[in-house]
């Protein structure tokens, strides 16, 4: 290939990211689900700070360099019947070499200083009645989600109350993890056998998007939660709508699919049990999502029951092939009115 086709074909490929770049996500995820800059989080915030002022030293360290480069590029430029008498200059200057020693060290220590600052703030571990503490669980491909005070756990969707904060302890159940919140700011290593802290607020109400911020396999583009921040009083009807015992099966297609369920599903979805592998389906009916990032209706949990393997690339759940239209209508909703 000769020197202009490639040139032709990396413009080509860079014309292609900058468009991609473009492509609005709104489609697919709230405009704000995982935009860094308009955290609506104290270490969102304190992030972004260290983010603005990185950027304001490397901005006048680059007009410095700038300034000084067109400077010589004009003062020493060749120019017609004039020739420099180079015997004038010196080969150094040993005052500028100090300062430019000396700024650079200077930038740095000042970066450095909110940057350890802001390091220990958030690493804080937040004591008092008022700290809800929640007990994250990274799968391949999914997240646990433990209230330990309250005495339930759900997954891929966390519930938080505005203005509070939340301690998390996180840890991994297979391989390493990453829990990342872009809105609320954070991100932590996911373990398994280690336990990391993680302290997040949110200000605002709203639904904010979680992602895996390490690659974990197949499906880690998949991995995905939701965190639903909300007024405290809507929390607590929250948290009593979870501690309540579910909604009794009342239709006859409800309890052939509650009878599908208990002899094909409770062995990986049996509530509290720590020895199951598949996630706490006690109150699935109140969930906004099907496998962390499928709408939640009928037919995407139908799809999902046939072969979760075709969507989610990877994961442990096995394919619900063998039952027919009926046996598989009364299983999804029987699941969809567990409330």
């Amino acid at each position: 290939m000769s020197r202009k086709g490639l040139w032709r074909i990396l413009a080509v490929l860079a014309l292609a990211m900058l468009v991609l770049a473009g492509c609005d996500s709104s489609k697919i995820l709230p405009s704000d689900a995982l935009n860094v800059l308009d955290p609506k989080g104290t270490a969102g915030e304190k992030s972004l700070d260290l983010i603005y002022f990185s950027i304001a030293i490397m901005l006048v360290v680059f007009a410095i360099v700038m300034a000084i480069f067109i400077y010589v590029l004009v003062k020493f430029r060749k120019r017609e019947g004039i020739t420099l008498d180079r015997s004038k200059y010196k080969d150094h200057n040993t005052v500028l070499e100090i300062i430019w020693t000396v700024l650079p060290i200077a930038a740095l220590v000042a970066l450095a200083i909110p940057t350890v600052k802001y390091t220990f703030d958030l690493a804080e571990v937040p004591k008092g009645d008022d700290v809800l503490v929640v007990e994250v669980v990274g799968h391949q491909y999914w997240w646990e989600f433990k209230y330990p005070k309250q005495g339930f756990k759900t997954a891929q969707e966390l519930h938080i109350p505005v203005g509070k904060k939340v301690h998390f302890k996180i840890t991994g159940k297979d391989v390493l993890h990453a829990f990342w919140v872009p809105a609320l700011g954070g991100k932590m290593d996911v373990i398994p056998g280690r336990v990391n802290d993680l302290t997040l607020d949110a200000k605002k109400a709203g639904v904010y998007h979680g992602k895996c911020a390490e690659l974990c396999g197949a499906s880690h583009a998949l991995m995905d939660f939701k965190v639903v921040a909300e007024e405290q009083a809507d929390f607590d009807k929250w948290i009593a709508k979870m501690s309540a015992p579910p909604a009794p099966v009342v239709t006859a297609k409800e309890k052939q699919g509650e009878e599908i369920y208990n002899s094909s599903c409770i062995k990986c979805h049996a509530g509290m049990d720590p020895k199951r592998e598949g996630p706490d389906l006690t109150k699935f009916g109140n969930r906004q999502s099907i496998a962390g990032f499928l709408k939640y209706d009928e037919k995407n949990l139908k799809a999902w029951l046939k072969d979760p393997k075709s969507i989610k690339p990877g994961t442990k759940m096995e394919k619900f092939d063998f039952l027919n239209d009926q046996e598989l209508d009364a299983l999804t909703e029987y699941l969809m009115n567990r409330k």
